[in-house]
């Protein structure tokens, strides 16, 4: 066996066992007792279990690794800040007109484009699953996903490899989500989500940013791309006076909408599959 095929098969073994002795092991895995035990020092370097005298244990809970995307969960944003998201994300559907591709990136100010993009008739390449759910379900519109690993607590699809489905589409539009905005650029948090949206932004010709106020002050240590890179930022009227004129003086376009009440369909009940996440 492969030896990270039998690590793996060690570690879901201890993972309905909770312990194990290397003779236990042995017989499971069908490998002599010195592999075994090799096996259990090299992941055990490596914290992903615990030796314990002749063999070992699973780690405690609380120390399982999660392999969770840095930065806050979509769940826990989906409601902040809802009323200016959901302007935002009005004015933004209000700039694709049916036949155009548009790619559009998982968050959760995006992801209000859903309520608004039911009528439209457009290729939409999204890294979000729920998006591509609730279209597909609710729409005429021809989605398309990349492949890839889904992380369900940022709700997006992402594939470390640069050969994946999106390199062959183009767009007109990129709709971009975002952690937040300085004069130096768009930032984010996890060295994955820029690798990956970088990839798509090199697909589109025109890049337009939907961020609400709250944006320009967070911070990240990861800067996506230079404002130069940028059409047009859509926000909300929250925004300062600074924060505009530091994006219009690097030549990006602004669009200020007032927030608006959420319509009971715009709260935009969870999907069987969002149920079932939030549960686990």
């Amino acid at each position: 066996m492969v030896n990270h095929k039998r690590r793996k098969g060690l570690l879901k073994l201890l993972a309905e066992h909770g312990v194990a002795s290397v003779d236990q092991l042995v017989g499971w895995l069908n490998s002599s007792p010195a592999t075994v035990r090799r096996d259990i020092a090299w992941l055990a370097e490596r914290s992903l279990l615990v030796r314990t005298r002749g063999g070992a244990e699973s780690l405690p809970q609380k120390k399982q690794r999660t392999f969770a995307l840095s930065g806050d969960t979509f769940h826990n944003n989906i409601d902040r800040c809802a009323a200016q998201k959901r302007a935002i994300a009005r004015h933004a559907c209000g700039l694709c007109s049916d036949g155009d591709t548009i790619i559009i990136n998982g968050g959760t100010t995006t992801y209000r484009m859903v309520e608004f993009l039911v009528d439209k008739r457009l290729k939409i390449l999204t890294n979000s699953f729920l998006m591509a759910e609730q279209l597909l379900r609710s729409s005429e519109n021809e989605i398309i996903l990349p492949g890839g690993k889904v992380y369900r607590e940022q709700n997006v699809i992402l594939s470390p490899f640069d050969n994946d489905i999106s390199q062959h589409h183009y767009a007109g539009k990129m709709f971009m989500g975002i952690y937040g905005l300085s004069m130096l650029g768009l930032m984010e948090a996890d060295p994955l989500l820029i690798q990956a949206e970088k990839r798509l932004i090199s697909q589109a010709e025109e890049l337009i940013v939907l961020a609400d106020s709250s944006k320009f002050a967070r911070k990240a240590g990861l800067i996506l791309c230079g404002l130069n890179r940028v059409s047009c930022v859509i926000t909300d009227t929250g925004a300062s006076d600074a924060a505009v004129q530091m994006l219009e003086q690097s030549g990006v376009k602004v669009v200020a909408v007032a927030p608006e009440a959420l319509a009971v369909a715009a709260a935009m009940p969870l999907s069987p599959a969002e149920h079932e996440w939030q549960e686990q």
